[in-house]
C-alpha cells in the first residue's frame, strides 16, 4: 500500500460496513428465532401427516439459511472491523511520523521519501547540502548499525532525522501492506455459495472461517475487553453488560464456544453461541463421517455353508484404520440430533423453546438444554442425570425434563417455568468401574454450583426465582457434593433413586430446613448398594453402613413414587413421583404426596 492510499484510508467507512453486516447478522437471527419458535410451531399444531411434513422442511430449510447468514455476517462484521482496526494503527503510525518529520523541518514526499535542509554539524564552518531520503522496513542489527554509521559520518545532520522519519514511513506502509494483504483472501473466503441450500460442507466451512478470521483479527480481538480470568457469574455478566454492540458481536463471532459458557450471561446470549458450536460441529462431524464411509461388513458365504455370512475384508481394514474414530464420532451426532430433535419439538401442545447452555463434544459429551427461558421463569428446574449420562444418550434426559416442564407448568397457575437437563459434568459410565467413586461427582460439582450461581444472577424476576436442584442415581451424590464443597444456590433439593450424597443430613444440604426431599422406588437396586458399602462416595456411621436420603436419620422429606418397576421410572408421566416434583419445583408444597 502506498503512501497516498494509506493516507486516503477511512477506517470509518469499513467500520461502517460491518456494522451494517452486524446488523444484517442481528435480523437474520431474529428471523430464524421467528421462524422455529412461532411459525414452525404454529405450523406443527395446525397441520398434520404429510401437509405437515412438507411445510416443516420447507421452513427448516429457510431457517437454516438464517442461521448460516447469521453466523457469516457476524463474521464479515468481525473481519472488517478487525481490517480497519489494522490499517487504522499503520495510518496512525504514518500520521505521526509525517507530523513529527514536519515539526523537525522535513517535507514527506509522495512516494514515501523525506527531504531534508541543508545543516552543518557544530564547529563546521561550511552547510551541508540538503537531500532527499528513502527509508526502508524492519531492518537488521546489521543494517541498523550500517544506518547509524552512515549517519554519523554524514555533514548534515538533519540527514539521520530524515532518515528515521522515512524509516518509520516505510515501516508504517510496509504494516497496512500486509494487513491487506492477509485480509484480502479472508474476506474472499468469507463469500458464500451461490444457492439455497446449507450442506454440511458450508458448516464446516463456516468453522474453518471462524479460525481464519480469529487468527488474522488477533491483534483486534486482544484490543476488546477480556472476560475476567475465572469470574464468578455475577462478574460475567457486569463484564458482558459492559461491552458495545460491537464488541459483544465480536465475541459472540469468534469465542463463540466460550461465550456459550459463561454462566451469568443471558440465556439468549448462551444459547445463541451454543447453537452456532452446535451447527458448525454437527458440520465437521458429517463430513468427516462423510470422508471414509463404512464398507459393507458382512457378504453371503461364498461356499453356502456356515456360517451364512462372512466378514469382509475391506470391513476389517477400515475398521482397523476408520473405527473407533467413527464410533466416537457417531456418538457425538447422536447427542446433536437429540438436541436438534428438542428444537424442531418447540410449539408441541405449548411446549416452550428450548436454549442450549452448554455444549461440548469432547470425551464423553457436554450439554445443558433448556425448556423455556430460565432467566424470566419464576420457577426453574436443574436436573442432574447419573451414571452412563453421555452426550450420545441424552435424548431420555431430556425427554424427562419435557415430561417434567409439562407437569409443572400445569401446576404453575400461569407462571413461567423452565426445566434444564444439566449434563456438565463428566459422569462415571460404568456401575461397576466408575460409580463407586466419588470424584466424578466432586470434579463435577464445582461447574454445578457456579451454574446455579448463574441463574441466579441473570433471572430478571421480581424475586430472581425459584430453583430446585433434582438429581437421579449418581447426580444425587454431584448435588451432596455441591452443597458440600460451596453454596448450593437452590431454594430446594430433590433426589431420586440416590446411592448417597455424601453428607449425613437433610440439614447439611445448604437448603431451607424443610426443603430437602426424596423418592426412593421400592423396586429400586440402587439405593441398597449405597446403604451396604457400593464405593465411598456416601457418609458413613459407626464405621459400617452408609446414610443415604431415604432413611430416616437423613432427615428428608419422603415422597410417595406410585412406582415399583426400579431405578429408571421416576419421570414417567401419570406418577405420584412426576407429580410430586412438579408440586415442589413450582413450591406447591401442600400438594406434595408424602409416604405414608
Amino acid at each position: 500500500m502506498d503512501l497516498t492510499t494509506l493516507k486516503a484510508f477511512k477506517p470509518s467507512e469499513y467500520e461502517e460496513a460491518a456494522d451494517g453486516y452486524r446488523a444484517t447478522a442481528d435480523m437474520a437471527g431474529t428471523a430464524k428465532d421467528t421462524l422455529d419458535n412461532q411459525i414452525s410451531a404454529g405450523v406443527r399444531n395446525q397441520l398434520d401427516g404429510m401437509a405437515e411434513e412438507s411445510a416443516q422442511g420447507a421452513l427448516k430449510e429457510l431457517s437454516q439459511n438464517f442461521h448460516y447468514a447469521q453466523t457469516e455476517c457476524a463474521l464479515v462484521s468481525t473481519a472488517l472491523h478487525s481490517f480497519a482496526f489494522d490499517i487504522a494503527v499503520a495510518k496512525r503510525k504514518l500520521e505521526a511520523a509525517i507530523e513529527d518529520a514536519g515539526a523537525g523541518g522535513c517535507t514527506v514526499n509522495t512516494d514515501g521519501s523525506v527531504s531534508y535542509p541543508a545543516g552543518k554539524k557544530p564547529g563546521d564552518e561550511k552547510l551541508a547540502d540538503g537531500g532527499t531520503v528513502t527509508g526502508s522496513a524492519g531492518g537488521s542489527s546489521t543494517s541498523d548499525a550500517l544506518e547509524r554509521q552512515a549517519v554519523n559520518i554524514h555533514p548534515n545532520p538533519n540527514y539521520g532525522r530524515a532518515l528515521a522519519y522515512a524509516n518509520r514511513i516505510a515501516d508504517a506502509l510496509k504494516e497496512a501492506t500486509e494487513a491487506d494483504t492477509k485480509w484480502a483472501p479472508k474476506l474472499r473466503a468469507l463469500k458464500a455459495d451461490d444457492d439455497l441450500t446449507v450442506s454440511f460442507e458450508d458448516w464446516a466451512d463456516a468453522r474453518s472461517d471462524t479460525d481464519g478470521v480469529r487468527q488474522a483479527g488477533k491483534d483486534y480481538v486482544a484490543s476488546l475487553p477480556e472476560a475476567p480470568k475465572d469470574g464468578s457469574p455475577k462478574e460475567n455478566a457486569s463484564w458482558w453488560k459492559g461491552l458495545s454492540p460491537e464488541e459483544q458481536s465480536a465475541h459472540l463471532a469468534l469465542n463463540t464456544a466460550s461465550i456459550g459458557a459463561l454462566d451469568g450471561l443471558p440465556a439468549a446470549t448462551r444459547d445463541e453461541a451454543n447453537r452456532m458450536v452446535l451447527a458448525q460441529t454437527r458440520g465437521q462431524v458429517e463430513v468427516e463421517l462423510g470422508r471414509n464411509p463404512e464398507p459393507v461388513r458382512y457378504s453371503p458365504n461364498p461356499n453356502g455353508s456356515y456360517p451364512a455370512v462372512i466378514q469382509n475384508d475391506s470391513w476389517s481394514k477400515w475398521n482397523e484404520k476408520y473405527g473407533e474414530r467413527h464410533a466416537q464420532l457417531n456418538k457425538s451426532l447422536d447427542g446433536m440430533k437429540s438436541i436438534e430433535k428438542r428444537f424442531d419439538s418447540t410449539g408441541e401442545n405449548g411446549l416452550p423453546p428450548a436454549y442450549l447452555l452448554g455444549f461440548d463434544t469432547e470425551k464423553n459429551g457436554r450439554a445443558i438444554l433448556a425448556n423455556g427461558n430460565p432467566d424470566t421463569a419464576a420457577h426453574t428446574a436443574v436436573y442432574v442425570p447419573g451414571t452412563t449420562s453421555n452426550l450420545a444418550g441424552i435424548n431420555g434426559d431430556i425427554e424427562r425434563m419435557t415430561d417434567l416442564w409439562r407437569e409443572s407448568e400445569a401446576m404453575a397457575g400461569g407462571k413461567e417455568v423452565s426445566t434444564i437437563t444439566w449434563l456438565g459434568y463428566d459422569a462415571p459410565q460404568s456401575v461397576v468401574k466408575d460409580a463407586p467413586f466419588r470424584h466424578y461427582a466432586d470434579d463435577g460439582a464445582p461447574a454445578f454450583n457456579t451454574f446455579m450461581d448463574g441463574l441466579n444472577v441473570a433471572n430478571t424476576t421480581d424475586s430472581g426465582g425459584h430453583h430446585t436442584a433434582i438429581g437421579h442415581s449418581y447426580g444425587t451424590t454431584l448435588i451432596g457434593s455441591a452443597a458440600r464443597q460451596g453454596e448450593l444456590n437452590a431454594d430446594d433439593v430433590v433426589f431420586a433413586g440416590s446411592p448417597g450424597v455424601q453428607v449425613g443430613e437433610a440439614s447439611q444440604m445448604d437448603v431451607p430446613k424443610g426443603h430437602v426431599w426424596n423418592e426412593e422406588a421400592k423396586g429400586d437396586p440402587v439405593p441398597d448398594l449405597g446403604r451396604f458399602g457400593h464405593g465411598g462416595s456416601q457418609w458413613r456411621f459407626g464405621g459400617g453402613f452408609a446414610i443415604i436420603p431415604s432413611d430416616e436419620l437423613f432427615g428428608a422429606n419422603q415422597m410417595a413414587t406410585g412406582t415399583s418397576e426400579g431405578h429408571s421410572e421416576y419421570w414417567d408421566p401419570a406418577t405420584d413421583s412426576l407429580r410430586n416434583q412438579a408440586a415442589v419445583v413450582t413450591g406447591q408444597y401442600g400438594k406434595v404426596k408424602l409416604e405414608e
